[in-house]
C-alpha cells in the first residue's frame, strides 16, 4: 500500500513513510479515545523512531520528501479530537513536540 504523493520520493523515504502510516493506523484502530499524554507516548515510542533512524545518513533534502515526512506527524496530532481544529503548529505546541525537520537539524 502506498499513500498519495509518495511516487516522487526516494524509495527509502517511501518505505519509512508507509511503515509510519501503518503504525499510526494501528494506533488509531486500537485506541479509541486518546488523551494527549498517551498519544505523545505512543507516537514517540512507535512512530517517530521509524522516521528518525539513521537520518544523518539519509536526511531528506528535497522539499517534497520533507513535506511527506512532516505530514505523518500532522496526521498523528490529528488523532486527538480536541486538537483537530487547531493549525498544525498549534497542535505541536500543545503536545510539546518539535517538527521533524527541526529535530534533524539539531
Amino acid at each position: 500500500m502506498t499513500f498519495s504523493g509518495l511516487e516522487d520520493g526516494s524509495p527509502h523515504i517511501n518505505k519509512k513513510v508507509n511503515k509510519a502510516h501503518g503504525i499510526l493506523g494501528i494506533i488509531k484502530r486500537n485506541f479509541i479515545h486518546l488523551d494527549i499524554n498517551s498519544l505523545v507516548l505512543l507516537y514517540k515510542a512507535m512512530v517517530r523512531p521509524h522516521l528518525e533512524y539513521a537520518n544523518s545518513v539519509w536526511c531528506p533534502y528535497k522539499k517534497g520528501d520533507i513535506e511527506i515526512i512532516e505530514n505523518i506527524q500532522k496526521r498523528a496530532t490529528k488523532l486527538i479530537t480536541s486538537l483537530k481544529k487547531l493549525s498544525s503548529t498549534e497542535r505541536l505546541k500543545q503536545l510539546q513536540l518539535l517538527t521533524l525537520k527541526y529535530r534533524r537539524l539539531c
